[in-house]
């Protein structure tokens, strides 16, 4: 636990009393010089991150157990009750630092940085929006609810929709065809109401852009996000480039898998399986096999890494295996506080998991980096950065994957694989993007035009060997597994932006082992006190995602594939 000097080292938040007392000190304080604006700020971080780290706590307990009520209550009371008297008070502590004559004399691009922040909060903020955001909040926490209860029968056994997917690796077809469908008639069930949910989140976010003066919740968001470094019209090109260059590999990749597991048709039930038809790999044997020979691979690139997860596990901040009630997906949750984080995820035994735990282990090593830094807002990592770190942590510890495959052809097949699913990433990441800037430039939209925008982009950025016949239904309804859609809209091109730097960090490390990792851990032990484009600078590669760029990155996965 880090050394509290401002807030007392006992204090339980149980309610908004429990805490205004700490806001309207710093609030009505004078700052007479420097020296006292240097210690409100410290102050007010150490606030804001106890605080943090409280509400981490409750969503991780809550994601754990979704079937826990009063877990779900916990959560729920804080976004509800507590969160709503924060953000006005927190517009006037805005207010107060940038009317101080002060701050003129916190010189260096990190005050800069914090200051251009403090000023889109500012810009953004609107009281009648608070409100608007709890509801927001308890209605987007009903999605893992929804999800984590949806259960299919396998063999005799209720099994949770990520585990039974890994009987989409089965060599028998007939198998996988039956499992594929037993999921996507499952998810059908709830499609009416994900449907309801969804529509209900468009108009309240909807309501947020427009009351703070901007067109839609789309334009709102990107000043919202703190996107300083690239425009809408950046995203757009990102899509386009996307869909000339990436999709006509994709395309490839497909033709390819088609010929070698000798099929007439291709099928969506064909995508997963082995396509030299050997069965799927199994890197480990349940969570804490996965974890120790995470922390095996860290350790080789660097001692270091490997002792940040061992901390974390001796702090109990893992929760690895998929089981009934848990919410879906996985995530790294940065505990302001204390510095280490807390990894989530629905492990079964497949390959796509080891890739999550090295994925979020990226994450993690970027929150312990930073966790020294001086103020929140240094820390306060932007998702192009945060996905730059879990994205490069992939592919720079893949010369180590003997550990999970000492065979070495396996070793070649999971290589390959990864490298393929990069491609395949890429569509994906432009179709939900290029989707969520339709929904919100047209929210009063109805679900039957959403289906046919949905469909129009899904055929525009996926194979066109793929063969959906028959199954246009699941379909219309593949993008409501998408959980960032309903939890944290527009955070999604991130994942394709540094998924293009990730490769450029991996081709240097390829290049040059030990500069290449100095580069990359220097990178992220800036947080965010230099822009984004400075901070890519430091790992050695271009913050671009040109279509010139792309083709550039695209080439130097293929010649790798080829060698393998």
């Amino acid at each position: 636990m880090a050394i509290r000097n401002f807030v007392t080292s006992d204090l339980k938040i149980k309610t908004w009393d429990d805490i205004k007392q700490y806001f309207e000190e710093i609030l009505q304080r004078p700052l007479s010089d420097i020296n006292e604006l240097k210690k409100w700020l410290k102050d007010r971080s150490e606030l804001e991150s106890v605080i943090s780290e409280d509400l981490a706590w409750r969503y991780v307990r809550m994601t754990c157990d979704t079937s826990d009520q009063e877990k779900v209550d916990s959560y729920t009371f804080f976004v509800s009750e507590i969160e709503p008297q924060i953000s006005p008070i927190s517009n006037k502590l805005d207010e107060k630092v940038l009317a101080s004559p002060y701050k003129a004399q916190l010189t260096g691009k990190e005050y800069e940085i914090m200051f251009r922040s403090i000023e889109k909060n500012i810009q953004v903020f609107r009281e009648e929006n608070v409100p608007i955001l709890s509801e927001i909040a308890q209605e987007s926490q009903k999605y893992g609810g929804i999800v984590g209860k949806m259960m299919v029968e396998i063999d005799g056994e209720e099994v949770t929709l990520p585990k039974a997917s890994d009987k989409l690796q089965s060599t028998d077809r007939k198998e996988r065809e039956d499992v594929y469908r037993k999921i996507n008639n499952r998810r059908l069930q709830d499609a009416n109401e994900l449907n309801d949910l969804f529509n209900k989140l468009i108009l309240l976010r909807n309501s947020i852009g427009i009351n703070a003066g901007f067109s839609n919740f789309r334009d709102y968001m990107f000043v919202a996000m703190g996107r300083f470094d690239y425009t809408k019209e950046d995203c757009f090109d990102f899509h386009d480039a996307v869909q000339n260059e990436i999709v006509p590999l994709l395309n490839a990749l497909a033709e390819d898998r088609k010929q070698k597991l000798k099929l007439s048709e291709l099928r969506p039930w064909d995508l997963s399986v082995d396509k030299t038809g050997k069965p799927a790999l199994k890197p480990f044997s349940g969570g804490e096999d996965l974890l120790q020979k995470t922390i095996q691979c860290f350790d080789k690139l660097d001692p270091f890494l490997g002792d940040c997860l061992r901390e974390m596990k001796k702090m109990g901040r893992f929760d690895l295996e998929s089981r009934k009630g848990k919410a879906p997906g996985g995530y790294n949750y940065p505990m302001e506080e204390t510095g280490y984080p807390f990894i989530f995820m629905n492990a079964t035994s497949n390959f796509r998991d080891m890739i999550t735990l090295l994925h979020e282990g990226g994450h993690a090593v970027h929150s312990v980096l930073t966790k020294d830094l001086e103020l929140n807002s240094f820390r306060g990592i932007t998702s192009e950065t945060a996905e730059l770190a879990s994205m490069s942590m992939e592919l720079i510890t893949m010369d180590h994957w003997d550990i999970f495959f000492p065979d070495v052809e396996d070793l070649k097949r999971a290589k390959r694989m990864h490298l393929e699913q990069i491609i395949e990433t890429l569509p994906w990441v432009a179709t939900i993007d290029k989707f969520q800037h339709w929904i919100y430039e047209n929210p009063n939209h109805t679900v039957d035009q959403r289906k046919t925008k949905w469909d129009e982009l899904h055929s525009a950025f996926s194979s066109s060997v793929i063969d959906w016949s028959g199954l246009q239904t699941f379909k219309d309804n593949i993008w409501q597994k998408q959980l960032h859609l309903y939890e944290v809209p527009f955070y999604y091109i991130e994942y394709g932006i540094a998924q293009l730097g990730a490769v450029a960090v991996w081709k240097n490390y390829k290049e040059n082992p030990d500069k290449g990792l100095k580069q990359y851990m220097a990178a992220l032990s800036l947080g965010y006190t230099k822009p984004i484009k400075e901070i890519y600078d430091t790992a050695g590669i271009r913050f671009d995602f040109s279509k010139k760029y792309i083709q550039e990155l695209m080439q130097f996965v293929k010649s790798e594939l080829e060698n393998l």
